[in-house]
């Protein structure tokens, strides 16, 4: 049964349902995309297999992490997605990997704002302990991460500069994989890493976003890349970020800890141009939700795609 409110409320709820909103809340299709980040950055850096123990209470902490700060943004965003709801009801659709459960599920009245509190403090603690017993550095990075993403949907209607705590969210999850292996990595690695996860994020992520999130953004009087700078210099910041992440992606190769074997800068272009610079092409030559929604959804794997590379590229170093 629902409240007043229109509100899940009662015994009456299923468990099914309740799994399906929680992770509809926390984007868990997305965050187990992005859990891949630190994995990847971590093998990057040292070039082998850690211990099989960090490895667990790694997997256990990322997917912690990522499921407390989506949540998060739902929580702060609550109120301002219920109204960019209706707005983007009038807009085109397209398939995103960040509605492939319920989407917002407090704004639409199907989660209560009390339960979703639970859910992401629980996260937030699994995630806070995970990360101390790593390198206590990565649970200041975690929270950090969180007060960024606090900020960045705080900002929402003062300024199109969010997409600087957006970048840094992203990034903190690389540099936690990294510190969580090694207390000392290289500090150029790092700064490069930085780099990459961050325009990846401003170019295949945020500003892609933009596009498809138009009718939605215009409807709460959102600032955003889009909204403030216009389509050509959008599309141009864009295309520059997604290109300083591709070359950072190839050069990481140099400046990786141990080094790989020689398919990783071969694959590292490849999925440079087929995860970013050919959707961002389509997006230059005709810029709207559709092709926009592709590049998103397209770099959304660049993460996992890499962790694979890495992989395999440490398993058939000479």
């Amino acid at each position: 049964m629902r409240d007043s409110g229109g509100s899940f409320a009662g015994p009456g709820i299923q468990a099914s349902t309740d799994w399906k909103l929680f992770l509809g809340l926390s984007r868990t299709p997305h965050g187990l995309l992005d859990m891949a980040t630190p994995a990847m950055a971590a093998l990057l850096w040292l070039g082998h297999f850690p211990p099989v123990s960090t490895t667990i209470i790694g997997i256990i902490t990322a997917f912690a992490g990522y499921t407390a700060v989506y949540a998060l943004n739902d929580i702060v965003d609550y109120k301002i997605d219920a109204e960019r709801i209706g707005a983007e009801e009038a807009g085109p659709h397209f398939f995103d990997v960040d509605a492939m459960m319920a989407r917002h599920p407090i704004a639409q009245g199907l989660l209560p704002l009390k339960n979703a509190l639970y859910w992401a403090s629980f996260w937030a603690v699994v995630a806070l302990v995970g990360a101390w017993i790593l390198n206590p550095l990565c649970a200041i990075l975690f929270v950090f991460s969180a007060l960024f993403e606090i900020i960045y949907c705080k900002l929402l209607k003062i300024t199109h500069l969010k997409i600087i705590p957006s970048a840094i969210v992203k990034a903190s999850g690389g540099l936690a994989g990294v510190y969580a292996v090694d207390p000392s990595p290289s500090t150029a690695f790092v700064v490069l890493l930085v780099i990459w996860l961050s325009t990846w994020e401003v170019g295949g992520q945020n500003i892609a976003n933009d596009f498809v999130d138009m009718e939605g953004d215009a409807g709460v009087s959102a600032k955003t890349t889009l909204t403030i700078k216009g389509v050509q210099e959008s599309v141009f910041i864009m295309i520059a970020a997604i290109s300083v992440a591709v070359t950072a992606g190839v050069a990481s190769y140099w400046l990786a800890g141990a080094r790989l074997s020689l398919l990783y800068p071969f694959g590292a272009v490849i999925l440079g141009w087929k995860l970013l610079l050919e959707p961002a092409r389509e997006v230059f030559r005709d810029p709207n939700s559709a092709t926009a929604a592709s590049l998103f959804n397209l770099a959304s794997y660049m993460p996992a795609a890499f962790l694979a590379l890495v992989i395999v590229s440490i398993l058939t170093r000479s």
